[in-house]
């Protein structure tokens, strides 16, 4: 029995997709959920699972090839008998024997595994299926199948991924190894300059950041906040917060919350630009910026408006976290109404953050730093040490105007300092 395999719909606003990776040739045997393709789109790289047992008889679309969503792309063959799911079939028995076989390798140069261990971490069902690429990865970087099973797997049902493999060499410390003294690099800079291609992720975002500077009229304004009150609350309530929250309390969701208060006020910042039409949105949508280790996502807290200081607190933390275990669905990275960048957390203290489009305007966050600064009050002024932050506001001129992003970046600033801290959460 032929069975289609077409291009998936990753989410409501994702119309096409396209081929990174063909993990399996034709004529080749594919596990059911086995990972055997990689595509990307315009939000997220995603690893797809087989939906059916059976050999890859045929490939209609070729690496980079871009492809409508529900077009068929590959061809597998399947048996039309049906086993006892229970029973391992034979071709799952024939790869389980490979499995074991190429393992022997790794038990050559670990003698503490015994074949005994093997045969009893050798997956026997489908559910802990290891796949021939994270064997031949787990070979390559000398990964035991005692530590291959140790590993989280961030794959459909938990499988470990190639991925997977490779981010648990480079977290793993090597102090049981032979110290081995490293040979010096005595390539020229000029014979060690190469050219790659840019991957999926790389490119999505190098086109989305040139579409911005080409279609909106940027500029930017700065002005800086005091973060005194906040940082000596979060010192105080950390602790507490951590235990009840499972996550610590961090500056940005106080500055969140002071954005959601803005924009309420200066519902212009709330809006996007088609052409010359202005959509102001009802509802306040964040887009927050997250680094990852190739890239960057910016996933969106939608309905902010609703949410209490707690409530934003647990949404930020849920994102983020997702955003970089690459869980996010994709649905959450489209649909922001206005959009914040925390460069702080590398500790940079002022930016100027290019525009999310089709947003009107950016937040960039700068690291809070404590400084020698003028006290003013109605006693008098005096010098004393306040922690502070510089914040950036880059806003498209097409829509605000100058005096519009000061009275916008101006009113943040004024409901962060005058947050009130009783009764937060």
């Amino acid at each position: 029995m032929i069975i289609d395999i077409v291009m998936p719909k990753m989410g409501e606003s994702i119309t096409e997709g396209t081929i990174l990776e063909w993990r399996k040739k034709v004529g080749e045997f594919v596990e059911k959920d086995e990972l055997f393709l990689e595509i990307g789109t315009d939000k997220v790289d995603s690893e797809i699972p087989c939906i059916e047992s059976g050999t890859l008889v045929e490939i209609l679309a070729d690496v980079n090839d871009v492809v409508e969503v529900g077009r068929t792309i590959a061809k597998i063959e399947t048996k039309t008998s049906v086993k006892n799911e229970s029973e391992p079939s034979a071709s799952q028995e024939k790869s389980l024997d490979n499995s074991k076989e190429e393992f022997k390798e790794i038990i050559k140069k670990d003698p503490s595994q015994k074949e005994s261990s093997l045969k009893s971490t050798v997956p026997n069902t489908t559910t802990n299926f290891v796949t021939r690429a994270v064997m031949k990865a787990a070979r390559e970087k000398n990964i035991s199948m005692e530590e291959l099973h140790q590993i989280k797997g961030t794959g459909r049902k938990g499988r470990v991924t190639k991925k997977d493999i490779l981010g648990y060499t480079k977290s793993k410390t090597f102090s049981d190894e032979p110290h081995v003294e490293k040979k010096v690099n005595t390539l020229s800079f000029a014979s060690a300059t190469h050219t790659e291609e840019m991957d999926n992720m790389r490119k999505i975002i190098a086109e989305h950041m040139k579409k911005s500077i080409d279609t909106a009229a940027h500029v930017h304004v700065v002005n800086e906040v005091n973060m005194t009150n906040i940082a000596s609350y979060i010192e105080k309530n950390d602790s507490t917060f951590t235990k009840n929250e499972g996550f610590h309390l961090t500056y940005t969701p106080f500055i969140l919350y002071a954005v959601v208060k803005a924009l309420k006020d200066f519902p212009d910042m709330n809006a996007s630009i088609n052409n010359t039409a202005v959509t102001f949105h009802k509802n306040i949508n964040l887009g927050i910026a997250v680094a990852l280790d190739d890239g960057l996502m910016v996933p969106v807290i939608f309905n902010c408006e609703e949410k209490n200081f707690l409530g934003l607190c647990r949404s930020l933390n849920d994102i983020a976290s997702r955003s970089r275990s690459k869980k996010i669905n994709p649905d959450e990275l489209s649909g922001s109404t206005f959009s914040i960048s925390n460069f702080g957390v590398f500790d940079v203290t002022i930016g100027t953050p290019i525009i999310n489009q089709p947003n009107v305007g950016i937040l960039g966050v700068g690291a809070v730093k404590k400084r020698v600064v003028v006290i003013e009050d109605s006693v008098g002024d005096s010098i004393g040490i306040q922690s502070m932050m510089n914040l950036s506001l880059g806003f498209d001129h097409r829509l605000i105007d100058g005096s519009g992003g000061a009275k916008f970046i101006n009113a943040i600033k004024k409901y962060i300092e005058s947050s009130n801290l009783e009764n937060l959460y």
